[in-house]
């Protein structure tokens, strides 16, 4: 993801929002405040409990594929890729352990004082670093979020001064972890091909060397949540990501379904799982990336590991033939580089799902 030119860009004073609640905690700045348009309605979780997202469990998906629980739950995995664009898996075969280690260091980072963690900044234009991405003007509002990204794999895409020296382990924690869910990014595409009656190891033999990147997402308290957005509405340009939430954290994804902001609510030891702009372009708009937001909470933090799992960036993407048919589904998407996508995802504000009209045929 190549970064804009830094000179041309200019994004004004962008606060640090864990700074802003230690010396002003009842006071949120002019350019956090969204117009009621932007901020919707922010409603209760309890409100929509019957909103359950899927949950899939991988367990009974490492079954014979003849096996009747792998053929329900591949089931299960396509309606939610299609109708939801979001589900969760259970008994994804990541240790515990693995999971506390890196949200240990991701807080531990986040704690550490303002001048340590402005050694690896996010530099206007780029999105690897400490700060705030895809803010390019300075009058753009901005969330009530601090974010510390960076590329993981493969090894070129990398900034080695941006990977912190603290805290301790860091690196390590986030390459262990990094390595998992790797894997089971490679499982999850699997299934997902079974599901779109594919041959499974299509999307792995087509994205080649995968691109992986990490971004940690801390959202302290705010004393007005209504005014702000912990992070604005999109959907990812990835194929997958995948979001661990820490533990006890407030509900704060909230996903855009049938025109209302559905709340969330994690299951324990369970990972969100998300379909990018990616598939949706590969499977011609069956399985659809779903445009979704990050709200706060007046009296908790919120911290999210997420990881953006994608093909490489010189792999050509569009809608796979199995999937198109003249008269009953024509093909919806040009064909194009996925590193040309990528350069145009991250050169442009978030704004819903308006970066995919980068793809989209318009009749």
């Amino acid at each position: 993801m190549a970064p804009l030119p830094i000179s041309s860009i200019r994004v004004g004073k962008i606060d640090d929002v864990q700074e802003l609640i230690k010396s002003k905690p009842n006071t949120v700045p002019e350019r956090f405040i969204r117009e009621a348009n932007e901020r919707g309605v922010l409603v209760s979780h309890k409100t929509h409990l019957h909103h359950h997202i899927p949950v899939v469990d991988l367990s009974k998906l490492s079954k014979p594929h003849t096996d009747d629980d792998f053929l329900f739950e591949i089931l299960k995995l396509s309606q939610a890729c299609e109708d939801w664009g979001f589900f969760q898996v259970i008994n994804h075969g990541i240790e515990v352990g693995v999971v506390e280690d890196i949200e240990k260091v991701a807080k531990e980072f986040f704690e550490m004082p303002l001048e340590e963690k402005k050694k690896y900044p996010m530099e206007p234009g780029t999105v690897q670093g400490y700060g705030q991405a895809f803010i390019f003007s300075e009058d753009q509002k901005l969330d009530w979020c601090n974010m510390f990204a960076l590329g993981v794999h493969p090894p070129s895409i990398r900034n080695p001064k941006l990977w912190p020296s603290k805290p301790a382990r860091f690196s390590e924690n986030l390459e262990g972890y990094s390595k998992e869910i790797r894997k089971l990014c490679k499982r999850l595409l699997k299934y997902i091909a079974i599901s779109l009656d594919l041959k499974e190891e299509r999307f792995e033999e087509m994205f080649g060397e995968a691109v992986q990147a990490v971004r940690m997402n801390y959202y302290p308290p705010c004393s007005r949540p209504d005014l702000v957005m912990g992070l604005s509405p999109h959907s990812d340009g990835s194929a997958l990501t995948v979001l661990q939430q820490s533990k006890n954290s407030r509900v704060g994804l909230q996903i855009l379904k049938d025109n209302t902001w559905v709340p969330v609510l994690p299951l324990p030891n369970a990972l969100v799982i998300n379909i990018g702009d990616t598939i949706e372009v590969l499977t011609n708009g069956k399985y659809k990336s779903v445009e979704h937001r990050a709200v706060t909470n007046r009296e908790r933090e919120r911290l999210t590991i997420v990881t953006f799992y994608a093909p490489n960036y010189e792999v050509k993407i569009e809608p796979m033939g199995e999937l198109v048919d003249d008269e009953t589904n024509p093909c919806k998407y040009r064909s194009y580089n996925h590193g040309d996508y990528s350069y145009h995802y991250v050169s442009n504000k978030l704004q819903g799902k308006k970066s995919l009209d980068f793809a989209k045929i318009l009749n």
